[in-house]
């Protein structure tokens, strides 16, 4: 159930930040940029967007420990 998880002794931890971090990053933009375009017909909330794609990124993260596909197994 825990395929290429952080918490597996054979998946590189380097290497599983790397991944787990660029895909956090890509969801932190992604959240960013639809609350932009939705904020695009009022005034934007820049705080309110800034915690929402943090809070995004944290999840995004939490989500990668169960295991992420960019990282392979070294068995």
């Amino acid at each position: 159930m825990l395929k290429n998880s952080v918490l597996k002794p054979s998946v590189s931890t380097k290497k599983w930040f790397k991944a787990a971090g660029i895909r956090a990053v890509k969801t932190m933009a992604q959240v960013a940029g639809t609350m932009l375009v939705i904020g695009a017909f009022n005034e934007t909330a820049w705080s309110l967007m800034l915690q929402t794609a943090l809070v995004a990124g944290l999840a995004s993260l939490l989500t990668s420990v169960a295991g992420i596909p960019e990282v392979e197994s070294e068995e």
